[in-house]
């Protein structure tokens, strides 16, 4: 009869909270405010890329294009002047690359080796070890820079492309360790004890067993790699030499290279360009870095 009773009560439903609160009105009201304000130069950018010069003087800078025009893309992809040469930025485009993918696989490489031995083996005097990758981390580029001149210099490799590609792993390599050791130090320690016990070297568990849990992290240090050595320009203008130059100083030539007119389109249209492939690695990625970041490749 109780159970009876018990099953005619109606069970109370939980109260919704109202769908539009002023906090929540609040928090909206600022993400749109922030993406306008991020967002408005490159629509600047883009819009002035498409318009011609006539267009352009008139000052209407958020105007659409009143007859929208490629012609400034394909002049900074393949004839705007970047010095004394006419050949567009395409030949930047692939020096960025040539130095990009190496650099990149080679810092990672090494660093998630370093953060493995690091992490799990503990050599003597790791702690040591740690604490100098550590703080060649935070020493400024400038500061190094003139060491590391004459240091290629007396093996030839200044002003060349194996020279950049050494210069960006080496200073991969202390932010590539940081990550890959915290990653691997939140991993269960009976997973490498385990492997050991079966018999697993240090290289086999390291191939077989961390590197294949190791995607999250691979994700984030690649995205941090390409974006940081895509986006500089000290270390191409000084270690690449003029043969392999990157993108980044071409475009600082093209936009400082002006005869008469200055075309403002073609610059836009260059800078554009110029950071698409960061842009495109982060649509692409954006949700893998932030699994990344969760999973712990930047805890610790």
């Amino acid at each position: 009869m109780a159970a009876a009773n018990d099953a005619s009560i109606p069970t109370p439903r939980p109260r919704r909270s109202p769908a539009w609160t002023p906090a929540r009105l609040g928090v909206y009201g600022f993400l749109i405010v922030a993406a306008l304000f991020f967002l408005l130069p490159l629509y600047v950018m883009l819009v002035t890329s498409v318009k011609p010069m006539e267009e352009i003087r008139l000052g209407t800078l958020f105007a659409l294009p009143q007859h929208l025009t490629l012609e400034p893309w394909v002049q900074a992809w393949s004839s705007a002047c970047t010095g004394l040469e006419c050949g567009g930025i395409r030949s930047g485009f692939w020096n960025s690359v040539a130095i990009v993918v190496p650099s990149t696989i080679l810092s990672i490489a090494i660093g998630a080796v370093n953060g493995y031995a690091l992490s799990f083996w503990r050599p003597r005097g790791a702690g040591v070890l740690f604490a100098i990758l550590m703080m060649g981390a935070f020493i400024p580029v400038q500061v190094m820079i003139y060491p590391l001149v004459r240091v290629l210099a007396s093996v030839n490799l200044f002003s060349s492309l194996p020279g950049i590609i050494i210069i960006h792993t080496i200073f991969g390599m202390p932010v590539m360790t940081l990550l890959f050791r915290n990653y691997y130090a939140a991993l269960p320690m009976e997973l490498f004890k385990a492997a050991r016990i079966d018999g697993g070297g240090f290289w086999r568990i390291f191939l077989q067993l961390m590197l294949p849990m190791s995607t999250p992290v691979i994700v984030v240090a690649v995205i941090m790699q390409v974006t940081g050595i895509w986006n500089d320009f000290l270390l191409g203008l000084v270690f690449a030499g003029s043969e392999h130059l990157p993108m980044t100083v071409q475009l600082n030539n093209i936009i400082n290279t002006t005869t008469g007119e200055r075309l403002y389109n073609v610059n836009m249209a260059a800078t554009i360009l110029t950071s698409i492939v960061p842009l495109a690695l982060y649509f692409i990625s954006g949700r893998w870095f932030v699994r990344g970041i969760a999973s712990g490749a930047v805890k610790g």
